[in-house]
């Protein structure tokens, strides 16, 4: 398998201590390319750094909804900058979170809708986070009818929400949430509606470690190498091989992000 994990957090703190070995690891799995998430300018930036002394690393570049209050129209600049960069693959992790209201709503929508304006204006693809916020987050992307590609990063919803994303062009990303028989019922039922050709997936690690991993490991943080799993209890639930369901995410993400 030569697959890709279109989110990780590879910029994070946790893996300071043996990022390399992280990459390493991954690799060995299969997982040959990864999508590392910018939330913040300087998150961002950082994914931007790193990818670029890393063959087969990308970045976003964006601000996640929970630090929305940190970046106006002042710092455009900066994120322009940062999209130019041949790393940068997509605007975000850029929505909205009415479940953490860490940000102002106000704060969130103005923050979201920069960064919708930034794809418009550079071509890139977008890269999608909503919690708790389907009926306004929609509202805002149907104010943009020019808006190039994205994809709904780490969906956890259920089928009427997956039938609007798809109505919308978007693509979907499946993470370990679907692996949770305790809060991923509506996903796991969801999943047999998702088409092959807008199926993506990813880990968002350090987060979202797989619970029905077997043995579980002792840390809880996340890694890239654990993206093969997501892959086989996706399939699984989306009734196709996993080579088939192999080959289709990864071929999406090079079509979305011009890999």
């Amino acid at each position: 398998m030569n697959l890709v994990d279109i989110g990780v957090n590879l910029a994070h703190d946790s893996f300071d201590a043996d990022r390399d070995a992280v990459i390493a690891r991954a690799r060995a799995a299969g997982v040959g390319r990864m999508i590392v998430t910018g939330s913040t300018l300087a998150s961002s930036a950082a994914a931007v750094e790193l990818a670029a002394g890393v063959d087969g690393l990308y970045a976003t570049v964006g601000v996640h909804p929970h630090h929305a209050a940190e970046v106006d129209a002042s710092h455009l600049p900066q994120l322009r900058e940062l999209l130019a960069q041949a790393q940068a693959v997509a605007v975000g992790e850029c929505g909205l979170d009415f479940f953490r209201d860490f940000s102002p709503r106000d704060r969130q929508e103005e923050a979201f809708r920069l960064q919708l304006g930034l794809a418009i204006e550079t071509g890139l693809p977008v890269f999608l986070h909503q919690r708790d916020a389907h009926d306004r987050f929609l509202g805002i992307l149907d104010e943009c009818p020019h808006l190039p590609p994205g994809v709904a990063h780490c969906f956890t919803g259920g089928r009427e929400e997956l039938a609007a994303y798809l109505e919308r062009g978007l693509y979907v990303g499946i993470t370990g949430w679907i692996c949770d028989e305790r809060r991923g019922d509506a996903l796991r039922a969801a999943a047999r509606y998702l088409p092959l050709d807008r199926v993506l997936i990813e880990t968002d690690a350090p987060y979202l470690l797989p619970r029905d991993l077997d043995p579980r490991p002792r840390s809880r943080r996340n890694e890239p190498m654990h993206l093969p799993h997501v892959l086989l209890v996706l399939a699984r639930l989306m009734g196709v091989a996993p080579e088939r369901l192999a080959e289709a995410s990864s071929r999406n993400a090079e079509r979305l992000f011009g890999l």
